[in-house]
């Protein structure tokens, strides 16, 4: 395709395997691309590949990735007609895409009608509370104040979620359990909402006990049609994140599939959806009952799985039908082949409480073979900064089955090697080995109340030997620090750093 039929040039405005990931899908469809960067981000690697950069500000979003004006600016003076804003900072702000509008410039993603609607999860359950889609019980406007919120407690029960009004990605999220810790909650949750997206309201749901969280990815283009791309499954969560997911969802059958399609189109042609865009629903395994949750009005993070499983290119269709042309599939043309899966290599340490591991990339081996694909953020050197979202890499593996594609996810994450900051790497690992999630019995408490008590008690065959290791390296270093200390010869020195002499090999 042509780049005049397209865009002249297009502005990222994101940054990390996103932002890569949409600067390769540009270079294929020969559109030249801009970055900006935050001062923490100088030197990223989506700042390398694209054809010009431009920092826009401090580490901060709020002073960076968040300022519309800023990005506005830098995409006039490069000769951008066109921002493309990945998934979350500015992806979901409606306010923005009028600003791209006004400015003459084309927003690649839905109509600020679809955003505003959609992108707000109370107004989106309003709407969906309108076309007699099935709800969990809860709020269908913002939450105001503390009493508001003590009364709308009372009325939906504890457990509840409070869940902010323009979140995505697990971001400004707090589980209630008693009302006692409501008020906590909720500030958290707003605090946590403002950092993320620059907007403080949130709203109150039911939580839903052990359900599972299936999603539809639906596509929709200017001339009115409208598309499902199958399901995902996105159940294995930790504090609401999405940690892997799989496509087709193992818990799917044709007949759900069918309403759950249905469901999703229906939403989507209430706001004239005209872009990339995700319906989520929660589902419960025992009576297949599903429950309208939200939509992200925006490419999905999971997005890579549906395009293994259905051979769409969904980031560059996003900018084919920004520039106005059909989509290029139609609903016949789209069938699930195959099974892929997701693993998200996030910048945290899954034997500490995933707790964050910010720092520098000594070393890194990344996976290859058949059916892999490595979405990546970094590099060997990168310094990963400690501002943002953990989330470094997507691992995306395909087979032709289930079976196939969990045996070829653990042989991927086996030679995938992080050196200088922890990963979640290893909690992948363990999840392909544990027999809940390959049987495809799972649902979005599994992290917690299955996956860490069954790992806690796994066999662990070599930590005798890893003790012993680290023991052995520390007996070095003292003897090395000592010889320093005695003001020994550098050839001495080299000698007992590498285990070599003009002689030959020291024994050990």
């Amino acid at each position: 395709m042509a780049a005049d039929k397209l865009f002249r040039k297009i502005l990222v405005a994101n940054r990390g395997e996103i932002a890569v990931r949409i600067i390769r899908a540009c270079q294929e469809l020969q559109i030249p691309t801009v970055a900006v960067y935050s001062q923490a981000d100088r030197s990223a690697l989506h700042v390398r590949l694209a054809d010009e950069a431009c920092c826009i500000g401090p580490a901060p979003a709020s002073r960076s990735y968040l300022r519309t004006d800023t990005i506005i600016e830098v995409a006039k003076k490069s000769g951008c007609d066109a921002i493309h804003p990945g998934y979350g900072f500015l992806s979901e702000q409606a306010d923005f895409a009028e600003l791209c509008a006004a400015e003459g410039i084309t927003f690649i993603g839905p109509n600020p009608r679809a955003i505003r609607t959609m992108a707000s999860k109370s107004a989106a359950r309003s709407l969906a509370a309108s076309l007699d889609l099935p709800l969990l019980p809860g709020m269908l406007a913002e939450l105001s104040d503390d009493q508001q919120a003590r009364e709308w407690g009372a009325r939906i029960g504890y457990p509840l979620l409070v869940k902010a009004v323009n979140g995505c990605g697990g971001k400004g999220m707090r589980k209630v359990d008693r009302p006692e810790d409501l008020a906590k909650m909720v500030r958290a949750a707003r605090s946590e909402a403002f950092n993320s997206f620059g907007d403080r309201a949130v709203y109150l749901e039911r939580f839903m006990e052990k359900p599972r969280h299936i999603e539809v990815q639906v596509f929709g283009d200017k001339q009115g049609q409208i598309i499902h791309f199958m399901e995902r499954e996105c159940s294995i969560q930790f504090r609401n994140q999405k940690m892997i997911a799989e496509a087709p969802s193992p818990l799917v059958d044709d007949e759900l599939r069918r309403k759950l399609g249905e469901a999703a189109i229906r939403i989507a042609r209430a706001v004239d959806y005209d872009s990339a865009g995700t319906v989520e629903f929660l589902v419960s395994a025992a009576t297949r009952e599903f429950f309208f949750l939200e939509m992200n009005t925006r490419l999905a993070v999971e997005h890579p799985i549906t395009e293994a499983i259905t051979g769409c290119d969904l980031c560059k269709e996003m900018i084919r039908v920004a520039a106005g042309q059909p989509l290029a599939f139609r609903q016949e043309d789209v069938a699930i082949r195959g099974h892929a899966i997701e693993c998200h290599i996030h910048a945290e340490d899954p034997d500490n409480n995933f707790f964050p591991s910010a720092g520098r990339i000594v070393r890194l081996r990344t996976p290859g073979g058949p059916g892999v694909r490595d979405d990546s953020g970094v590099y060997e050197g990168f310094e990963v900064p400690v501002f943002y979202d953990p989330h470094l890499v997507k691992l995306v593996i395909w087979a032709s089955s289930r079976e196939r594609s969990i045996s070829r996810a653990r042989r991927a994450l086996s030679e995938y090697f992080v050196k200088g900051i922890k990963t979640t790497l290893p909690f992948s690992e363990r999840v392909m080995q544990n027999e809940h999630f390959m049987a495809g019995d799972y649902d979005t408490t599994f992290v917690d109340s299955t996956f860490v008590r069954e790992d806690a008690a796994r066999e662990k065959p070599h930590q005798e030997v890893a003790l012993l290791a680290v023991a052995i390296r520390a007996f070095r270093s003292d003897q090395l620090r000592t010889r320093k200390n005695m003001a020994i010869s550098d050839s001495t020195l080299l000698a007992a750093e590498s285990g070599w002499k003009m002689s030959g090999r020291i024994r050990r």
